[in-house]
Parts: C-alpha cells; sequence; structure tokens
C-alpha cells in the first residue's frame, strides 16, 4: 500500500505518516512535506523518483504526471486498467493527503498583492484531490487533518477504511475544492469588476450549528463569508450570555444595519426584524433613553445595538427590562459588571460598528428553486435632489427630524410608515398592505405626542388621504420618495392643511 502525502497546513501530518508506517504503507511526498517527514525520521519517496521527472518551474509543476494519477484512478477491479499499469510500470496510490495552498490565509492579508494571491492557486493539490474522490471506492482521499485519526483506526481495527467513510471523505473533498474554486473566482471578479457572473457560485464557512431556526421544529445554521467586511455581524465577539438563536442573530443584524445610517451617538431597538426605537443624543446614555421611551413595551425581549462605549448609567438602565442582546463597540468595566448580572443577556461587542456596510456589497434572498441578489440599499437620498414641493418650507429643526425619520423608515418592513421628533421615533407602523394602514398604525402608537412631529414614508402616497391623517394628529413636515401619479393631489392637499412636504426621489422598500 502506498500514501501520497504534500500538505500546506502541516497540522498532524507528522503523527500521521508514522502512524501509516507503522501499518507497511510506503509514503510518497513532495517539497516541504517530505523535507519536514525526513527531518523527523520518516523514510518517505520523493515525487521524482516516482515520475522520473524533476520538479520544475519553482514547484509549480510536480505532481501533474501519468504515474501519479494513473496510480490513483487506475480501477482496482478493472483488469484491463491493472494491466495497463503493469505494462507502464505504474503502481497503485492508496491512500492521498492533500490540503491546499493557503489561498484564503493569503487574501485575508490585508497588504495582500493580487501576484501574491495567484501565486498561491493551487493547481496540482485539487487535482489529485479530484482524481482520488472520483476513484473513492479504491483510494481514501483526506483534505482535512480531522479525518486522519479515523482513517488510521480503521486501518487497525479492519485492515482497511471501510467504503461508507471513503465516500465521506470523498464528498468532503469535492465540497472542499468547490468552495476554493469558488473563493477564487469570487477574489479575482472583485479585482476587476463589480457584476455578478451568470453562473454565481457562492462559498461561505459554517460558524455554528444553531439550536433552531424561526422556530423550535426548524434546523438552522450560521455561515460567514470567506472575507466579511467591517463592522459586519459575524464579526461580533460575544461576551456574555446564552448561546445566540437564528432569530437572535437576524434581529441583531438589522439593527446593525439600521444603526449604520447614524454617525451621532445613537441607540437602536429592534423587535421581530424591525426598529420599534431609535434615539439619538448627545451621548449613548441620552440615546438609550429616547429609544426606550419611543416605545418601552416593544423593546422588551428586543435587541439594543448602540454606536458608542455602553457605560455604567446606560447599563443600569438597560437592566431595568429584559433584552435578549446588546451589541456595541464596547463596554466599560462598569457596564460589564451590571450587565452581567442577567446570565441570560447576551453581549456582543463589535470593534468597527461604525463601518458602513461596502458598496459593493450584496443583498440576497431565498426563493423557491433559486435566489435574488441585489446591491445593498446603500443611499438614504441625496441633497442636492431634495425637492420641496410645497408652499410651506420645513424649518431646520422639522428637516433634520425629516432626516433622521428617513434613516429609520428605510430598514422597517414596507409598506412603511416613521413619526419622529426631536431626534427619536415616536410611531413606527411597519410591513402593512397599504399605506394608510401604516401612517394610523403609527399615529396610534404615537399617541399625544405626534403635535409638531414629522413623517416619513419609504414609498410614495397614493392618495391623499395621509397627508390628511398626518394634519389630523398635528404633524408639521412629511418627507417621502414622491412619483405617484397623484402626487400633486398630495402636494395640494398638504398645502391647503399647511404641512410642509419633502419628495427626495429615492424609494426605500425593504420586503
Amino acid at each position: 500500500m502506498r500514501a501520497l502525502i504534500s500538505v500546506s497546513d502541516k497540522t498532524g501530518v507528522l503523527g500521521f505518516a508514522k502512524e501509516l508506517k507503522k501499518l507497511g504503507v510506503n509514503i510518497i511526498s513532495t517539497g516541504g512535506t517530505a523535507a519536514k517527514l525526513k527531518e523527523a525520521g520518516v523514510d518517505v519517496i520523493g515525487i521524482s523518483e516516482v515520475t522520473d521527472f524533476p520538479e520544475c518551474l519553482d514547484g509549480r509543476v510536480k505532481t501533474l504526471h501519468p504515474a501519479v494519477h494513473g496510480g490513483i484512478l487506475a480501477m482496482r477491479d478493472n483488469p484491463d486498467h491493472m494491466k495497463q499499469l503493469e505494462n507502464l510500470k505504474i503502481e497503485t496510490i492508496d491512500i492521498v493527503a492533500i490540503n491546499l495552498y493557503p489561498f484564503k490565509e493569503t487574501i485575508l492579508k490585508p497588504s495582500v498583492k493580487l501576484e501574491d494571491a495567484i501565486e498561491n492557486i493551487d493547481i496540482g493539490g485539487p487535482t489529485m484531490l479530484r482524481s482520488a474522490a472520483k476513484n473513492h471506492r479504491d483510494v481514501v482521499v483526506i483534505c482535512d487533518p480531522g479525518d486522519y485519526s479515523v482513517v488510521i483506526s480503521e486501518i487497525k481495527e479492519k485492515g482497511e477504511v471501510s467504503y461508507e467513510t471513503k465516500y465521506r471523505l470523498a464528498l468532503k473533498v469535492f465540497r472542499h475544492t468547490a468552495a476554493y474554486d469558488a473563493m477564487i473566482a469570487d477574489y479575482l471578479r472583485k479585482e476587476i469588476e463589480g457584476a455578478l457572473p451568470d453562473n454565481l457560485t457562492l462559498t461561505f464557512e459554517k460558524v455554528q450549528n444553531l439550536r433552531y431556526g424561526e422556530n423550535p421544529h426548524q434546523k438552522a445554521y450560521y455561515y460567514k463569508e470567506v472575507r466579511p467586511y467591517p463592522g459586519a455581524m459575524v464579526n461580533a465577539v460575544q461576551l456574555h450570555g446564552k448561546e445566540l438563536s437564528f432569530n437572535n442573530i437576524n434581529d441583531t443584524n438589522g439593527a446593525l444595519q439600521a444603526l449604520k445610517e447614524f454617525e451621532e451617538p445613537t441607540v437602536v431597538a429592534v423587535k421581530h426584524a424591525n426598529p420599534c426605537g431609535v434615539g439619538s443624543g448627545k451621548d449613548i446614555y441620552e440615546a438609550y433613553i429616547k429609544a426606550y421611551e419611543a416605545d418601552p413595551v416593544s423593546i422588551f425581549g428586543g435587541i439594543v445595538a448602540a454606536n458608542r462605549t455602553v457605560d455604567k448609567a446606560t447599563a443600569e438602565e438597560i437592566n431595568k427590562i429584559f433584552v435578549e442582546i446588546v451589541i456595541a463597540p464596547d463596554f466599560t468595566e462598569d457596564a460589564i459588571a451590571v450587565l452581567t448580572q442577567k446570565k441570560n443577556l447576551r453581549l456582543l461587542k463589535l470593534n468597527d460598528i461604525l463601518a458602513k456596510t461596502p458598496k459593493d456589497a450584496f443583498d440576497l434572498k431565498k426563493v423557491s428553486g433559486g435566489i435574488l441578489v441585489q446591491e445593498i440599499d446603500h443611499e438614504l437620498y441625496s441633497d442636492e435632489d431634495i425637492n420641496v414641493v410645497t408652499d410651506r418650507i420645513p424649518t431646520e429643526k422639522e428637516m433634520e427630524d425629516l432626516r433622521f425619520a428617513m434613516k429609520v423608515v428605510k430598514h422597517i418592513k414596507s409598506n412603511g410608515i416613521v413619526i419622529a421628533k426631536e431626534g427619536k421615533t415616536i410611531g413606527i407602523g411597519p410591513g402593512q398592505v397599504n399605506r394608510i394602514w401604516a401612517v394610523e398604525n403609527s399615529i396610534k402608537q404615537a399617541t399625544d405626542k405626534t403635535e409638531g412631529a414629522v413623517l416619513a414614508s419609504d414609498a410614495f402616497f397614493p392618495f391623499d388621504d395621509c397627508v390628511t391623517a398626518a394634519a389630523e394628529a398635528g404633524i408639521t413636515a412629511i418627507i417621502q420618495p414622491g412619483g405617484s401619479i397623484r402626487d400633486e393631489d398630495s402636494i395640494n392637499k398638504a398645502n391647503e392643511l399647511g404641512i410642509a412636504m419633502v419628495f427626495t426621489g429615492v424609494r426605500h422598500f425593504k420586503h
């Protein structure tokens, strides 16, 4: 029996090779792996002895040879294959242990150059892995050092590796090489263009198995991108509390996306993926108080996201109610001491929480039999494109609140309405099937606080009923995209009722 071992990740390889030698397996090896094994006293056959051809082109070509691939791909129960090997003086290779050049580790380096990335694209490794995986009935293929012990144990116990194990190892190889190639293609694409190709292959790495999905009867898993951008949810470090759930992760991600709209100290409270209270202030304590007061009912059991360090005073306020998660760029020691009094409260630290999502990022939605892919909604609106369409012009204070409200409504489910006043939300109407219901729900939530408030809509008003309802509640200014064939009806109604109205030209549906 012969084994070919050539690995970049040398974790466990010495022990594996020594165990194989004890079992009477001859070892073929290449380059650095061969040197490491020889240095440890393990007798190996150099690849050039097998191919009768020297390694060349700085090691780019060493295993791409019939003496290697013939020994791997020959079907042992095919007499013609075995006769050809005999005639060609090729011996079989029964175990292939390969892991690939560190392309991922290379591209994760901050100063990586394109030529360095290209030099770390493995060619021979994937070819041998795929050859061995294709012929897994006869060949044991290993791409993960974690499988060395399984292979050794089975050979010791049974004299061979079971077909079930060989099949599982082969499947792992095809997943591994597919992810490797997808990672290379994605890296090269981003170097020259932003558009997605006709054939889209994505690769993600598992973070963890989750207890369940949106509901207890659904299995769920958490995966991350190979190169997540700064400020992404997957970069958060959990400091305290029980394991995150599917809904925890999804809701926290929603809170983060809304939080990234703000530069000033801001707290976003989220419940069921919708902001339920948002507040900005001179410091994070004031911001939290505003977010809490915006909706003290819905914040219960929700997510709190802050874009400044959480201090003791803020922590003490948070601890007065039950929340699932607090995520922030940092926590003072006093704040941690306060918050960790609740054993189930999850504390997440995300250093670069203020980092904006890059404009070339994509949003994916799964549909039956396919996926929808779109650019992220990175634009709020352009100040140059703001159009005051009413006789009355918003005051400077109203304009501040209008912008604040639009930042929030961008992140609630459509049809969406947000009523805001003095840097905090006072009424949010998300996910309604018609816009007037969203307006009415937000007014109802705001109770008697709407006098002098402003209203933001994620899309245009189809009728003037929304303006009428806003005026009756005492709302003085409205911001919306415009673009309805009935825009004039809403403009005329606003003029009639003394409301200032601004068109942005940018819609923010969120489905």
